[in-house]
């Protein structure tokens, strides 16, 4: 995609942008690509571990946004579709093939690791990749859950009104997901076990409050 105007990508609308795209301005495309273009590939790799993938998946998310733009409401902003355009997308994925893991967070950590002992940075690292691989074994629906609220930092209403789901529901989810890695890390036998089920419990008490 062609660079566009800092000053283009802030001020303008979104509902103004998907208007603009219906009557075929592909400059308004452009600037819907370059404002949420962060946040659907933090989604696809939140859920792929692989950042490969998770540009092929921003990209068929946009392309469907584009081909589809005469859908599109004038009147509801389009960023919660086009986030479950590319769950749907890390679903179809992650149900052909086994995608390679990696750790979520792992690029933003870097530079925190760099500043700590080897031991010590090794040792968060391997942690990243428990969560990841615990993460992993999750059914799709609770993926989801967990991405949009710790990675992307949604509140619980947010997230339910992303995935179209009533409150309780994004609760449960989080509930269950939050249960099922607490017995990943208690089990795992790299850090003799139990490593991080305290933090998890207040996780799960807080969620469940």
């Amino acid at each position: 995609m062609p660079d566009v105007d800092s000053e283009d990508v802030g001020r303008t609308s979104v509902l103004e942008l998907v208007r603009r795209m219906q009557a075929d301005d592909l400059d308004a495309f452009e600037v819907l690509f370059a404002r949420y273009r962060t946040a659907i590939f933090r989604t696809a790799y939140g859920l792929t571990g692989d950042p490969q993938a998770a540009e092929e998946i921003l990209q068929d998310t946009f392309q469907r946004a584009w081909q589809r733009r005469m859908t599109l409401h004038t009147d509801v902003s389009p960023v919660p579709w086009l986030h479950r355009v590319a769950l749907n997308l890390c679903y179809s994925r992650l149900g052909r093939r086994r995608l390679p893991s990696e750790p979520i967070g792992e690029g933003h950590s870097q530079a925190r690791d760099a500043a700590v002992e080897p031991a010590e940075r090794a040792e968060r690292q391997e942690l990243r990749r428990i969560v990841r691989d615990g993460i992993a074994t999750l059914p799709p629906k609770h993926q989801s859950v967990v991405v949009l609220y710790y990675l992307h930092g949604m509140s619980l209403q947010e997230t339910a009104e992303l995935l179209e789901l009533r409150l309780g529901t994004v609760k449960s989810r989080l509930h269950y997901a939050l249960r099922t890695l607490r017995v990943e890390l208690e089990r795992d036998r790299r850090f003799g076990g139990a490593y991080g089920a305290a933090t998890l419990e207040a996780e799960e008490a807080e969620v469940l409050g």
